[in-house]
């Protein structure tokens, strides 16, 4: 084992040397997170809150997303052999204090977690969710599922467009914006629209031209009324004018086949 001066290295010590690494490789866009359950979550909590102030000194931008994972049953693992596993109402409380201490980072909830926990912490600081999600071998190739080959049991087996519908009716917007990535506003320039609230003529047009090409491609037709009206109700939120504007001329063009605009 690697020895610091003062003592071995921690797994804290061995992930931010390889994000450090990452970074001086030119990989701008980083996001961290721990499988809770394996320590004490005490110690995988400060640890998360120290990756996250350690990127922003040393490199002027913070992670871009944090992952909260669970332990969670499969094939042959019992969640009550894990003795540092975490209750929900502790789980809840990481996710408000990450989301307080960390106000600009995406927060990822996996399907691990149950419909009734997701929407809990989507009250305090969740902003991504999955849904549809397999964890078996060919899992996306298969029209059934096997679970005889599952990572971990997915808790909330709801199908994408269900997970779609649900948001709507819980009055978010789903995104499926991947326009930043392809624009390259990745790292320190991401960050900056950010942090001066910029993002937001960029990331609420998006989010409501992305959603429009899933309604008129995907969705049923009572998924597509009410995302339709929630597309109306948030367009008027788009901060700038012109952006307003130009976010309405493309979303008449998506209804009339034409595709992939973004901000």
């Amino acid at each position: 084992m690697e020895l610091h001066p003062s003592g071995p290295k921690s797994d804290y010590d061995y992930h931010t040397e390889a994000m450090d690494r990452a970074n001086e490789g030119g990989i701008d866009d980083v996001g961290c997170g721990v499988l809770f359950g394996l320590d004490n979550y005490k110690y995988d909590f400060v640890g998360i809150l120290m990756h996250a102030k350690h990127l922003e000194d040393t490199w002027g931008c913070g992670p871009h997303t944090i992952s909260v994972p669970r332990i969670r049953p499969a094939d042959d693992i019992d969640v009550s052999d894990f003795q540092n596993g975490v209750p929900d109402d502790i789980f809840k409380k990481i996710v408000a204090v990450l989301r307080i201490a960390v106000p600009y980072t995406g927060m990822i909830m996996s399907t691990r977690e149950s419909e009734k926990t997701r929407r809990e912490c989507l009250e305090i600081g969740i902003t991504q969710v999955s849904g549809g999600s397999r964890t078996s071998v060919g899992g996306y190739e298969e029209e059934e599922r096997d679970e005889t080959t599952a990572q971990f049991d997915v808790s909330d087996t709801r199908t994408l467009e269900q997970v779609v519908s649900w948001l709507i009716d819980l009055g978010y917007v789903p995104s499926f914006c991947t326009a930043c990535y392809r624009e390259g506003r990745t790292g320190d320039r991401f960050m900056s629209l950010l942090k001066a609230g910029q993002i937001a003529n960029c990331c609420q047009p998006n989010a409501l031209m992305t959603l429009k090409e899933y309604l008129m491609d995907y969705a049923s037709p009572e998924t597509y009324e009410k995302g339709e009206a929630i597309i109306q109700k948030r367009l008027a939120m788009v901060p700038n004018e012109k952006v307003r504007e130009m976010a309405k001329k493309h979303l008449k063009e998506i209804e009339k086949g034409k595709r992939d605009f973004k901000f």
